[in-house]
């Protein structure tokens, strides 16, 4: 019941947010820069209004505390947790989004500095969820029923760059509109059944206030998109997700549950490896994946239904890969 409310109260406060805050954007001049290296079709976009992701970022916060407010006096702040976590990568985000609007382009960050500050905070993270008891050294095989033990410092290790290289994975499959919020929901929704299999209801009322969030988001950020979640939104969805996994314990969850993401960072990294390797030679028409589908013809509306609807398999596939740690 709590985490109906959530979903509700999450879905409610962002639509209503949604216009003052693109309001706020537009007055602030948060216009979005149009990499000249992506589709030629995408340069309509410039000056479209970013950091987008304050809309369902602000809807998720007052969900929670509002519908999660028996657990904290419980105290249970697992949900507070990944809130914490996703909003200081939501905060990097902000950051990196504030200095693209300042350059007027598509370059915030320098990549070194990208990752160290991310692998700082998953590092944190995982501190705290050690000393919280959240955390621990068995690392699940999903779909095997089978645990591997390893030692803390390799466990942190693994983690931290898991960690890091999903959130960077959702990061990338903000291409399109629509398309990271389409791909995300049915992850929210899998995270939410999976919490009441595994009765981690603070974890329940996160999901589905994230699932809330999104479905508002999308609003406004379907094609044709009035407003971009930015770097802001795409990753605190991205600390969201990692986090939601590690609340479970589940990290290797993200596998099938995240496997569009999965698929999303591979296509960017092969496209790299491959044209280094061959001197110019590629292997898409334009990586990462989604950009292959659009230069082969697909609509943004199609690829929100395709890769939604992929990510909602592989949802469905991690529900069956749990099944050795929960019963379903």
């Amino acid at each position: 019941m709590d985490a109906g409310f959530a979903f509700g109260l999450s879905f409610l406060i962002s639509l209503v947010a949604g216009r003052p805050v693109i309001a706020w954007l537009r007055r602030l001049k948060a216009g979005q820069s149009i990499k000249s290296d992506g589709p030629a079709w995408h340069m309509s976009k410039q000056g479209t209004p970013t950091m987008g992701g304050i809309i369902f970022i602000l809807g998720i916060l007052i969900a929670i505390l509002v519908a999660g407010w028996r657990e904290i006096l419980s105290g249970e702040y697992g949900h507070l947790y990944i809130f914490g976590f996703a909003m200081v990568y939501g905060a990097i985000g902000i950051a990196d989004d504030l200095v693209k609007v300042r350059k007027k382009q598509n370059g915030g960050f320098t990549a070194p500095q990208k990752f160290l500050l991310q692998l700082a905070v998953a590092v944190a993270f995982l501190a705290l969820l050690r000393y919280g008891g959240y955390l621990s050294p068995d690392l699940y095989l999903p779909f095997t029923n089978v645990s591997i033990v390893l030692s803390w410092p390799l466990t942190m290790a693994f983690d931290a760059f898991l960690i890091v290289g999903f959130v960077n994975a959702v990061n990338l499959t903000d291409g399109a509109d629509g398309l990271a919020s389409c791909v995300t929901l049915p992850v929210a929704l899998f995270f939410c059944v999976a919490a009441v299999v595994a009765g981690n209801f603070a974890l329940g009322i996160y999901a589905s206030a994230l699932a809330g969030g999104i479905c508002a988001f999308l609003f406004y950020n379907f094609n044709p998109a009035r407003v971009f979640m930015g770097d802001t939104g795409s990753l605190f969805l991205g600390g969201c997700v990692v986090g939601m996994a590690f609340a479970l314990d589940l990290p290797l969850i993200l596998l099938p549950a995240g496997i569009v993401y999965l698929t999303e960072a591979l296509s960017d990294i092969l496209q790299v490896v491959y044209f280094k390797a061959t001197h110019g030679k590629r292997i898409f028409r334009m990586a990462p994946l989604h950009h292959h589908f659009e230069m082969g013809g697909w609509s943004e509306r199609k690829l929100c239904l395709v890769f939604g609807l992929v990510s909602a398999l592989g949802c469905i596939a991690a529900c069956i890969g749990m099944l050795g740690r929960y019963t379903l």
